[in-house]
């Protein structure tokens, strides 16, 4: 039996943190969509609460986008990949990155108006295709809440010796109201504060790791570190155990897991919700850089606190010491809050508390506000009440956020008290989700898929690979135990056999029941939902939601975005084959062990990508949201509106509009505020 490990942190530290911390963002959140609604206009209207006025900048939409896809498994896993197998853990877990621009473009070019991704498969496939994707988006969103509430609680317990149960419980509660607060806006602001200060931990963890500490301080102490590592605990299948090379082979089949279940991320359709709110001028960048930083986040936080987790395992100042670490321990991912105690102490635990509850609270209010759209939007208003107005919306959309939370809250309960942690969940979620994604893409990419082809693919595909995923299991283990189904080679079966048996289904539905040969236009019937009788929303502001919902764009900003999609398919190819081919190939194949220089070198490249990634995602919104950051400031404290001027020729045109609006307009219409659109 492994002894306990006692808290870092006593019980009060993780119950202040998970309601105080998550109500102070609550209370920001909402003072600033007070701020927004009095100095802008911007009143929360449906239209604003799903949507962002379809305005937000790249800056932003790049932080929601590492937002997004850092839940708690990107950081407990990663680090306890490269815990276990050394540098390429770290690696071919961010390997899996792909780049949703492509997707992100054509929504926003063939459907400008939409509300949400759902809107088109209703219109192309009718109830059965609506249905089917209605179930398999909810499905991911469900393991993904699920999974971040598992993962944070464990870390919570570990640290504090707060029951995981309460925290299941708490740590929603500060997302849910600031969500309920300011919809998809709120999620956008909050996403940026959390990615920053995730970053800033990173950067913390580098300098503390390679620098400062007098347990490590230096690449070479840590190099010297992890050779000793290798002969005390060879990493499995490395030469000579090194936890410096690249050729592991569990490594390398993790790395085709976290791959193939990379697909199944468009699965979700808060990522096409993202994308909703982006100004079409700005997916692509937007998306192509939250992609690039976020693989800092994975990459180089492992690259610290996995090798720490390896090299101090047999120090005294390791949490468990004398005795190593338990596999219940490594599989729950506890390689990151140990590692960062022995490494920081107290204040390692509490930095890995803060960043733990980012990752869960930022993530899980856009899933909330994604659930809360498409029951909204796709359910009531598509089959219930079609008719409904904005402030009906409105509500519903409240008491959605609320119920789901809690349905995600007692599920995650009930898991903590299983066996089944953040490690498997996040390994074998496309076993049951990934087969959707080739019927999805299609849904914008390919006008020729049917309606069968688009409900009975998705269906076959998780079946045939939930069989093999048994099925190999079986066959190498004999038993059928959460141990044995989490190996990786029942898990590369699973998940690869999920992801690709639709690319073969779907085409040959559609070739046995006749092609549909759909018509983009059709997606231009979506139409716009009634906010007028939202209290205290100006004309000025349903003008420019209806605005923005024009269902067709000019021929010279279709032509744009068809470019800004072809570069988007290249440079999602590009890199694919840098990340999974062009370096890692040649150092597995090799079987080269890094030098001490070379290990110099991956640290030096490690601190060039923390850097750049987190100034690109901290300074960018800020310059790009200067005028909007001023006016309000200005508002906050002189109680009046600044004039902004605006930047871009767009802009100007669009003030000019609003402008000629007001002054054709009653007196009590041209005494309201201008919104000028946020760029």
């Amino acid at each position: 039996m492994s002894s306990p490990v006692p808290p870092a942190l006593p019980q009060g530290a993780g119950y202040a943190l998970c309601a105080g911390l998550g109500l102070l963002f609550a209370g920001a959140m909402w003072h600033t969509v007070r701020a927004l609604a009095r100095a802008r206009g911007e009143v929360q209207g449906s239209e604003l609460f799903m949507t962002a006025a379809r305005s937000v900048g790249p800056g932003l939409v790049a932080g929601a986008v590492v937002s997004s896809w850092t839940v708690a498994g990107t950081l407990l896993t990663s680090c306890t990949w490269t815990f276990s197998y050394g540098v390429s853990g770290a690696y071919f877990y961010g390997a899996g990155i792909l780049m949703f621009s492509v997707a992100a473009i054509e929504l926003k070019r063939k459907a400008p108006g939409a509300h949400t991704f759902l809107e088109l498969t209703k219109i192309r496939y009718g109830v059965p295709g609506h249905c089917i994707q209605i179930f398999y988006s909810t499905l991911v969103q469900l393991f993904n809440c699920v999974n971040l509430l598992v993962g944070g609680s464990a870390v919570f317990s570990s640290i504090t010796g707060m029951h995981p149960i309460a925290s299941c419980f708490l740590l929603p509660i500060g997302v849910v109201v600031y969500t309920v607060t300011g919809g998809i806006k709120a999620t956008f602001l909050v996403d940026y504060m959390h990615t920053v200060v995730i970053y800033v931990i990173i950067l913390i963890a580098l300098f503390s790791t390679y620098a400062t500490s007098p347990l490590i301080g230096s690449p070479d102490k840590m190099y010297t570190l992890l050779a000793a590592a290798a002969e005390s605990s060879p990493a499995p299948g490395a030469p000579g155990g090194s936890y410096l090379s690249f050729h592991s082979v569990q490594s390398l089949v993790l790395g085709i897991v976290i791959f193939v279940t990379g697909w199944s991320a468009t699965v979700d359709v808060q990522l096409f919700q993202k994308a909703i709110a982006a100004d079409p001028a700005h997916t692509l960048g937007g998306y192509l850089l939250g992609g690039l930083c976020w693989f800092a986040i994975p990459f180089c936080l492992a690259t610290t606190f996995g090798l720490v987790g390896r090299a101090l395992q047999t120090d005294a100042a390791w949490p468990t010491f004398p005795r190593l670490m338990s596999v219940d321990e490594v599989n729950k991912g506890l390689v990151l809050p140990y590692a960062a105690q022995a490494l920081l102490g107290k204040g390692g635990a509490v930095l890995v508390l803060l960043m733990i509850f980012m990752a869960v609270t930022s993530a899980f209010s856009s899933d909330l506000v994604c659930i809360a759209s498409v029951v909204t939007y796709d359910i009531y208003r598509g089959y219930i009440n079609p008719r409904a107005t904005g402030k009906r919306l409105l509500k519903l959309s409240h008491f959605v956020v609320i119920g789901f939370a809690t349905v995600c809250a007692c599920i995650a309960a009930g898991l903590s008290q299983t066996a089944i942690g953040v490690n498997f969940i996040i390994t074998s979620i496309g076993i049951v989700t990934a087969p959707a994604f080739f019927p999805i893409a299609c849904t914008l990419l390919w006008r020729k898929q049917n309606t069968i082809a688009v409900v009975l693919a998705p269906i076959l595909g998780t079946a045939t690979g939930i069989g093999c995923w048994v099925g190999s299991t079986h066959h190498w283990y004999s038993a059928l135990t959460i141990d044995t189904l989490g190996e990786p080679l029942p898990l590369v079966v699973g998940n690869a056999v999920s992801l690709f048996s639709p690319f073969i289904y779907s085409p040959l539905l559609t070739v046995l029941f006749g092609a549909q040969d759909f018509r983009w236009e059709k997606f231009g019937a979506i139409t716009a939902v009634d906010d007028s009788d939202v209290t205290g929303i100006t004309s000025e502001q349903l003008a420019e939601q209806t605005k923005a919902e024009e269902p067709q764009m000019d021929a010279a900003t279709d032509a744009r975005m068809k470019r800004a999609s072809l570069i988007a398919a290249y440079w999602s190819i590009a890199v694919t084959l840098a990340f999974i081919i062009v370096l890692p190939m040649p150092l597995y194949g090799t079987r080269y062990v890094f030098s001490r220089p070379f290990f110099r070198l991956w640290v030096v490249w490690t601190f060039a990508w923390a850097w750049a990634a987190a100034l690109i995602i901290t300074l960018l919104p800020l310059w790009q949201g200067r005028r909007t950051l001023w006016l309000v400031m200005s508002y906050a404290f002189t109680r009046r509106s600044a004039v902004v001027e605006p930047s871009s020729p767009a802009e100007r045109q669009g003030s000019e509009e609003i402008e000629e609006k007001k002054a054709s307009s009653d007196a009590e219409s041209a005494a309201q505020v201008m919104v000028v659109p946020v760029r």
